[in-house]
């Protein structure tokens, strides 16, 4: 396993561990991290709440990431409490909308196993391959 992925992987588990919100919620089963072009590492926390109003853990270190006017992503990992889990397609889908270079970003699937981006949203509907992304 390589520096990047060591030093993401442990800031995704340690923003990670579940706890509740009112009677029926939660929050915190999954936590992410990403680097960013610049070099900065930001995280964030799933919320589980009903009718689809929570988010995903990604999404909330790439809303982090954004409050620091970054949109560029190097390198993503998502954690729950036992493995390294892949993007949703919400997920997959933000990091494109947000900034299309992101296409090149590497999604940490497994301790030894990244891919990129363009791996997991082939033929993207905005063309953002055919751009030179």
């Amino acid at each position: 396993m390589d520096e990047t992925t060591s030093r993401l992987i442990e800031a995704a588990t340690a923003v990670c561990g579940e706890f509740r919100l009112g009677k029926d919620f939660s929050a915190g089963s999954v936590g992410a991290a990403l680097l960013t072009a610049d070099g900065h590492i930001y995280t964030g926390i799933c919320i589980d709440l009903a009718c689809g109003l929570g988010f995903c853990a990604e999404v909330a270190a790439m809303a982090e990431m954004l409050k620091h006017r970054e949109t560029q992503i190097e390198a993503i990992v998502a954690v729950c409490e036992d493995r390294i889990l892949p993007p949703c397609g919400r997920c997959r889908e933000t990091m494109v909308q947000i900034d299309p270079c992101n296409c090149d970003s590497r999604v940490i699937l497994g301790e030894d196993h990244a891919v990129p981006l363009s791996g997991l949203v082939p033929c993207h509907w905005l063309g953002a391959w055919d751009e030179g992304a």
